[in-house]
């Protein structure tokens, strides 16, 4: 087997073999076909990429922390508590307050969410980094088709009102506090389906 390193130093003592072959001499260099040097192992420049989009890495990073805080609030609601939570980290004091007051009213109804609803196709939709505080909205579909609410007194699920839809449109607004992005809204809108 041939390696890189003995092509290299075969090349030379190749190309003189191949002008003493062709009996080529120093002064025949017009007449003489030229030669072509052995094949050897080159490199390849890379590839130019042009910069990542920095709004590609904070777009990322905002649908990262809405997911996270989606996965912390339906651990609370699973428990009507939001002891235990990492909620703190990914909503604002207004966002967590409105959470707080659901798990409030639940723990009075004596209900927990056993299967939390789905949040699907996700997109950001405005993002403004030049802000004093960055600013992001994030549009998503809330699926209740896995949602279920259980009684604690009665023990039975309590099914959805009739006229309930099961997809709709829900809005979050979020923005980029000194550990990250953080949810400050989060509103559903009932009457969008998707």
């Amino acid at each position: 087997m041939v390696t890189a390193r003995h092509t290299r130093t075969a090349a030379p003592a190749l190309v003189l073999l191949a002008l003493a072959l062709t009996g080529c001499g120093a002064t025949d260099d017009a007449k003489a076909p030229a030669a072509t040097a052995p094949a050897t192992a080159t490199q390849t420049p890379a590839p130019t990429t042009s910069p990542a989009d920095p709004q590609e890495a904070e777009k990322k990073a905002v649908l990262a922390a809405f997911e996270a805080m989606w996965t912390e609030r339906s651990k609370a609601y699973a428990k009507a508590d939001a002891k235990g939570t990492a909620l703190e980290k990914y909503a604002t004091l207004d966002a967590l307050g409105k959470i707080r007051i659901d798990l409030t009213r639940m723990r009075q109804a004596g209900t927990v969410v056993r299967r939390a609803p789905r949040q699907t196709g996700a997109t950001v939709t405005a993002l403004d980094l030049t802000a004093k505080t960055p600013k992001a909205t994030l549009t998503s579909c809330l699926d209740l088709s896995t949602y279920e609410r259980y009684s604690t007194k009665r023990k039975q699920v309590i099914p959805l009102p009739s006229t309930q839809p099961l997809r709709y449109v829900t809005t979050a607004a979020l923005e980029k506090w000194p550990n990250g992005w953080m949810v400050t809204t989060y509103t559903p809108h009932g009457d969008q389906t998707c």
